[in-house]
């Protein structure tokens, strides 16, 4: 381990279970608050920064967490500093987590070199995916456990405007400069990282275009018979209607006979509710009009389906008049089970042309149905690697952008299918190489479920106290003194922790070239000085057509 005269600072006062005080050393009332080692100049018990406690062959490696000053012995000042140890350094530097060795009072405790930081921090994945730097030390670079960080599941959480989309741009980014051959799927709910064509006005996608391959949901079209039968009910059918009951059971059974009878001539197998296989909409329409105007007897005896589907079909034909749905229920490109292929191969980069990351553009999807969407977004992408035969030699990696609106700890039935299907890929998608990417300004809005499986965090700013309380509870091996900061970090600056670092760390995030679709307005130049003349017939006519 790299040896330094000057690096001693301070002695070791109290020993606790999850945190040590320590007095550094002063001279009266002057506190060497800088540090010259090597070449480098070290803030002395700067909160955030790290300090070693030796003792024998005991090197526990700790982070600040408060600094105070308190009168000391003759009415001399003291200055003290409460660190929580993260971990141990052997003689050679090499860093290993938990301690099993407490020093105690009277231990030295010294600065952290340059060395000894870069050793920690280095790469440990080897395939150098850097995505930041230190905060307190900032010639030291900050690399992420790729592995651990796609494949065991993450979550980047952040008030608004704290940088979460720049973040993500950032970290996908790198991702793709260190990892070519990735496949990333990323769920834009609001256009921000995709094209987009404002008045003859590119505005470009923040990622290099041989990589990324951005479509609007709308265009990729996911038709209605690739549905479960659950997320088909909750899209047609009132749960607080009487007849709920009834109609799911006549549902379960059409579908079960117009997917066998639509699919006679190809070898499927065993077709369940499920399967994802073509139906005509137009023949399960009318088999539900048939029943609900069933009668016998020319008409006197009414069957026991008579008017039974009346709301079911109020709601129906509403969604299949509105031309926003379209992409669901009347798909013009996916019209046969065989459709399918080419549908899986743009949804995971293996199209024309491959790309190494898929943006799905939900900014156009109606709101009432967006949640039922990345259901399906996420139960297509559990089951292309479940049933692939070589799902470990094919990762997946599903970035969920503003999941508090379709993945909500709490929420009504309609949330229901959406969560459930996240919450099977954070349950059980490391098995089959399928990582989840949970990103929310409300984390506390956030499925427990889903968060709780995740075991690599990236903190940006959180003020409020119960988003904090909840990610607090949620993260693992979190020295307590790290959350403190949550409510002062800068723009793109975040904490990080879990198992994609080697301890919890603060360090300021590598700026995103370019950035993605999310800056921030200038609201005071446009309304001190005025903005563009603004078309408000333009402007409708846009709303009436649905073109954004």
């Amino acid at each position: 381990m790299y040896e330094e005269k000057n690096t001693l600072v301070g002695h070791l006062t109290e020993t606790h279970g999850d945190y040590l005080v320590a007095e550094l050393l002063s001279h009266g009332d002057d506190f060497e608050v800088e540090r010259r080692i090597g070449m480098n100049t070290v803030k002395v018990g700067q909160v955030g920064s790290y300090l070693t406690v030796r003792q024998g062959d005991i090197n526990v490696l700790a982070m600040v967490e408060r600094f105070w000053r308190d009168t000391g012995q003759r009415g001399h000042p003291s200055f003290r500093v409460q660190i929580s140890p993260l971990g141990e350094m052997d003689k050679d530097g090499e860093f290993s987590r938990g301690v099993r060795h407490f020093p105690t009072a009277g231990a030295e405790v010294h600065l952290v070199s340059q060395w000894d930081l870069e050793k920690v921090f280095a790469d440990t994945g080897g395939v150098g995916w850097k995505v930041g730097r230190l905060s307190a030390f900032d010639s030291v670079d900050v690399y992420l456990d790729a592995s651990a960080f796609f494949g065991r599941h993450a979550a980047i959480l952040g008030q608004s405007g704290s940088g979460k989309s720049w973040t993500v741009t950032s970290l996908i980014q790198a991702a793709l400069r260190s990892m070519p051959r990735a496949h990333i799927i990323l769920l834009d709910m609001h256009g921000e990282y995709c094209e987009k064509n404002v008045d003859g006005v590119v505005a470009k996608a923040p990622f290099q275009e041989s990589k990324v391959r951005s479509m609007k949901a709308r265009e990729l079209e996911f038709p209605y018979w690739l549905l479960s039968y659950g997320e088909l009910c909750e899209l047609i059918i009132d749960k607080a209607d009487i007849n709920a009951s009834i109609q799911l059971s006549f549902l379960r059974s059409i579908m079960m006979r117009l997917k066998r009878d639509a699919n006679k001539h190809l070898d499927l197998g065993h077709i369940t509710v499920d399967s994802p296989v073509y139906y005509s909409l137009e023949e399960f329409v009318e088999l539900i009009v048939d029943a609900n105007e069933q009668t016998t007897d020319f008409g006197k005896v009414k069957s026991p389906l008579y008017g039974k589907f009346d709301q079911l079909l109020v709601r129906l034909n509403s969604l299949l008049n509105d031309t926003r749905y379209d992409f669901l229920l009347k798909p013009k490109k996916r019209v046969t089970t065989e459709s399918m292929v080419e549908l899986m191969q743009d949804f995971v980069g293996l199209g024309e042309p491959k790309a190494a990351i898929t943006v799905l553009d939900m900014s156009s999807v109606p709101f009432d149905v967006a949640p039922l969407v990345t259901a399906q977004v996420g139960r297509l992408a559990y089951e292309f690697n479940f049933w692939n035969p070589l799902c470990r030699e094919f990762p997946i990696f599903l970035v969920c952008e503003e999941a508090h609106e379709y993945i909500p700890r709490e929420g009504l039935a309609k949330y229901d299918e959406a969560r459930r299907s996240m919450e099977r890929i954070a349950k059980n998608g490391r098995k089959y190489g399928v990582g989840l990417c949970v990103v929310s300004q409300r984390p506390a809005d956030v499925s427990e479920t889903v968060l709780a499986q995740c075991s690599s965090y990236i903190c940006l700013r959180i003020s409020n106290p119960d988003d904090q309380e909840y990610v607090r509870s949620m993260v693992p091996d979190a020295a307590k003194g790290t959350f403190s900061a949550l409510t002062s970090l800068s723009k793109g600056e975040a904490v990080a922790l879990g198992e994609a670092v080697p301890m919890p760390v603060r360090f300021q995030m590598n700026l995103p070239d370019p950035p993605p679709n999310s800056i921030d307005m200038d609201y005071a130049g446009k309304w001190r000085h005025g903005g563009k003349e603004i078309d408000v017939a333009q402007i409708v006519g846009n709303w009436h057509k649905q073109i954004r």
